[in-house]
């Protein structure tokens, strides 16, 4: 019996650009597509959709799409495809725009009901309105339930947010957290926003010229030092922890973590016990010798200095600590390693913003 997860092996040439990837990702949870502008993250999405011609193999969960002697079409894999654009049908109320795709699938083949859908995605209200009338953040809901409906393998979404604004980004977001801890499927998710994957992969695949440069768990490839995003300014790592304690005086909640715990700023639609997701940047971490208590960062972490990235460009160095086991970055100008004479193993005192973390 074939392995679960996604085998996903593609070499294929569009213009001057080539395509040439090995992977093989989780079959269940979010895994992200992430680098800049033309690194390939769009042709692998085709590619496993059978919209880009390409020698390879792809299976899902067991189930063989393509291998080196045929392919099945487009329309015999059981995908679903959310592109930028929602297309959804204008002369459709939502409903019916839902209903579209549902309808065609026989009642014994659909794994996702009509009310799961509607509830998942937040659309009960919405349901008699006509695509003109919801905004951009709407729509796209109504896009992403209706290729659900369609009961898919595997849920392909190609930078569902980058035609979005700020705040309907913010709306949608906790939608897209609530379809990765709830579907058995596999979510493939493309982007080039560190915000948006911190937020939501649980797996990442770092492109860059058509080929993965990096692929892992999130956490653990967010912590290295030489992965190929470092210097980004928004480098830095991810933390699960669970709201533990209010501070209802100052605002402040602490949550609680693997390596100890941190104070940020209070969230009022969490209770205590929620599990969360935190950013910690590498800007945001400032690193002393002894404890400095006479200052005003809330969050003081003991920490071991794991590793140390000397100039890794001019005048800037980075820092992997490690709380107890869970790691950190920290970056610094290389007058500050030198200074501070940072080597392997040493202790240091992390000082961390309650205002810079983000969840």
């Amino acid at each position: 019996m074939a392995a679960p997860g996604i085998q996903a092996r593609f070499a294929c040439k569009v213009g001057t650009f080539e395509l040439d990837v090995d992977l093989n990702l989780p079959g269940s949870g979010l895994t992200a597509l992430f680098g800049h502008s033309g690194c390939g993250k769009t042709t692998l999405l085709r590619c496993m959709a059978g919209l880009q011609a390409a020698e390879g193999i792809m299976r899902v969960n067991g189930d063989e799409w393509q291998n080196k002697t045929g392919s099945r079409p487009v329309h015999q894999r059981p995908l679903a495809y959310v592109f930028q654009e929602t297309s959804l049908f204008p002369h459709l109320s939502v409903k019916r725009n839902l209903m579209y795709g549902y309808k065609r699938i026989p009642q014994s083949d659909r794994q996702i009901s009509f009310d799961q859908a509607v509830e998942w995605l937040g659309l009960s209200r919405l349901l008699g309105r006509m695509p003109e009338k919801l905004s951009g953040g709407e729509r796209q809901r109504v896009a992403i339930a209706r290729a659900l409906l369609t009961s898919p393998r595997l849920l392909l979404m190609d930078e569902p947010l980058s035609a979005l604004d700020q705040a309907s980004k913010l709306d949608i977001m906790p939608y897209l957290e609530a379809l990765r801890d709830t579907l058995a499927i596999p979510m493939l998710y493309v982007s080039h926003s560190t915000a948006e994957v911190a937020r939501l992969a649980d797996h990442i695949v770092m492109m860059d010229g058509g080929r993965v440069v990096a692929e892992g768990p999130l956490q653990q490839i967010m912590a290295r030092t030489n992965q190929p995003f470092g210097l980004e300014k928004d480098a830095g790592v991810i933390l699960d922890a669970t709201l533990s304690e209010r501070d209802e005086q100052w605002h402040l909640c602490r949550a609680d973590f693997g390596g100890g715990h941190l104070w940020l700023r209070a969230d009022e639609s969490l209770m205590i016990g929620h599990k969360i997701r935190l950013q910690v940047l590498a800007r945001d971490i400032s690193l002393a010798r002894s404890k400095q208590t006479d200052q005003s960062i809330q969050n003081l972490l003991p920490a071991i200095v794991d590793e140390v990235a000397f100039e890794v460009s001019p005048g800037t160095s980075i820092v992997r600590l490690l709380a107890g086991q869970t790691p950190f970055l920290s970056r610094l100008t290389s007058r500050a390693v030198h200074t501070l004479a940072l080597e392997p193993g040493q202790q240091v005192w992390m000082q961390i913003k309650s205002v810079a973390i983000v969840d």
